[in-house]
């Protein structure tokens, strides 16, 4: 199982903690003005956005948080410009990382991020030294109690899914750019939820840490996440279940 989608499994264990703290809204609700800013506020005629209220109608976002986001997109409502930025970065071990932020004050966050870094035993790495480690892809992530495999597999593929995977508790379909909006639409056709459904970085190769170093390495991503303008964290790394359960359990 590739570094993103073990890290994709904690995320969504998090999830209800995050939305009780109202950090998931926070972050889907950027994502949804920056969307609008950038592609508008109908959602038919802009992908990006229609993703990320899809991601929050999963979250249970309220639907007047959404349609208030959307309107401070587009300027009906006013409210802070978020500026789109990256750091790339190497944790313990080697481990490459992607960090996506939005952020309405650029000196402030850069600041966090590196002290963070710092702080966990990684370094900044400079533009584009880990950037070409990762694929831009669409991932989609199902719940076996949502449908059969058979059911989930003929669906993606027909819709031109590049990737399907069988984990432990659900399955994981990955599409190329141009495909993802087909793939989801067949889902939403069938009424199947998706528990992901988002465009996303996976590694093309991963590296292995164990015991104190893989602790060192969930724990800088966890700190990362844990900054309020961060919006996502991809990391190449391969650690155990095991090992990825001890930390989630300590949490």
């Amino acid at each position: 199982m590739s570094g993103h989608s073990k890290w994709a499994s904690i995320k969504h264990k998090k999830a209800a903690t995050d939305a009780k703290r109202g950090k998931i809204f926070s972050r889907i609700a950027k994502e949804i003005i920056v969307a609008a800013k950038m592609g508008g506020g109908d959602p038919n005629m802009n992908p990006r956005l229609r993703t990320a209220i899809s991601t929050a109608k999963s979250a249970r976002m309220p639907n007047d948080n959404i349609d208030r986001a959307i309107k401070r997109g587009t300027g009906e409502i006013e409210g802070a410009a978020y500026e789109e930025l990256t750091y790339e970065a190497y944790g313990p071990g080697g481990v490459a990382m992607l960090i996506e932020v939005l952020s309405d004050n650029k000196n402030r966050i850069a600041a966090e991020v590196r002290i963070v870094i710092t702080r966990k035993n990684g370094n900044l790495a400079s533009g584009g030294s880990v950037a070409w480690i990762f694929d831009k892809v669409g991932m989609i992530r199902i719940a076996k109690e949502e449908c059969d495999e058979d059911t989930a597999f003929a669906i993606a593929t027909e819709a031109g899914a590049d990737d399907f995977q069988v984990q432990n508790d659900a399955y994981e379909i990955t599409a190329s750019l141009d495909s993802f909006e087909a793939v989801k639409a067949g889902f939403e056709g069938k009424e199947i939820k998706m528990e992901i459904a988002e465009i996303t970085y996976i590694p093309k190769n991963t590296v292995k840490v164990e015991g104190k170093e893989a602790m060192q390495v969930l724990g800088l991503i966890e700190a990362i996440e844990d900054l309020e303008d961060v919006q996502n964290v991809y990391a190449n790394f391969d650690i155990s279940d095991e090992e990825i359960e001890k930390f989630s359990g300590g949490q």
